[in-house]
């Protein structure tokens, strides 16, 4: 497994550890659950876009 480093202020890693603790997780675990979830999002919302703008195309079309 590859390792990265990422930078960010001392409060939010203070969130980020505190909900790991909180939920029993390693920090990687969290960051990599929470960059998941992200991704799915973003899939999500890009095939709907596809979706609309292939109607929008339809109606212009047909």
């Amino acid at each position: 497994m590859a390792k990265i480093l990422v930078t960010m202020p001392d409060d939010f890693l203070n969130k980020v550890d505190g909900l790991a603790l909180t939920e029993q997780r390693s920090r990687s675990e969290l960051i990599r659950e929470a960059l998941r979830t992200y991704m799915r999002r973003i899939s999500a919302s890009q095939a709907k876009a596809a979706s609309t703008n292939a109607e929008k195309l339809e109606e212009l079309i047909g």
